[in-house]
């Protein structure tokens, strides 16, 4: 049976996406429950998929250096087949996403990283990836939502 969220669940999400670190007791007066009570919806959230897991954003310590990012669209030889393209992906730190598409390309892959030139390097490694027929690479010119 499929567990159905009540207000009191929405509302423990909406802080959670504000602050993840936010207190079980500061939580708690927030959603008006106890401690305990937030502490095991949590847990229910997260066994029942609702919670998959929780990021780390890093910074620069301050120095406001500047992240590039890229999307690479990436069309493989075999649409159904081409497993290999995405595990040599996940090894390369960079790629901080990879969604199967509809469409045109395959695969869209998020690239990040402080140095375009690096950027320049992994693509070049999708690109003559074994399996990998073409690419098309967009670069942001910056980000107005990041969650």
């Amino acid at each position: 049976m499929k567990y159905l969220l009540d207000r009191t669940d929405e509302q423990i999400l909406v802080e959670l996406k504000a602050n993840a670190r936010i207190s079980h007791a500061d939580l708690s007066a927030k959603v008006n429950l106890s401690r305990n009570a937030v502490r095991v919806r949590i847990e229910r959230l997260e066994r029942e998929g609702f919670i998959k897991g929780y990021t780390i954003l890093t910074g620069d310590g301050g120095n406001s250096q500047n992240v590039t990012t890229a999307l690479i669209f990436v069309y493989r030889h075999d649409r159904m087949r081409g497993g290999e393209v995405i595990q040599a992906l996940r090894k390369i730190p960079e790629v901080v996403a990879c969604d199967v598409m509809t469409g045109d390309f395959d695969l869209l892959v998020r690239v990040e990283s402080p140095e375009a030139d690096r950027i320049r390097q992994i693509w070049q490694l999708i690109a003559e990836m074994p399996g990998v027929r073409d690419t098309l690479t967009a670069f942001a010119l910056s980000s107005v939502i990041r969650r």
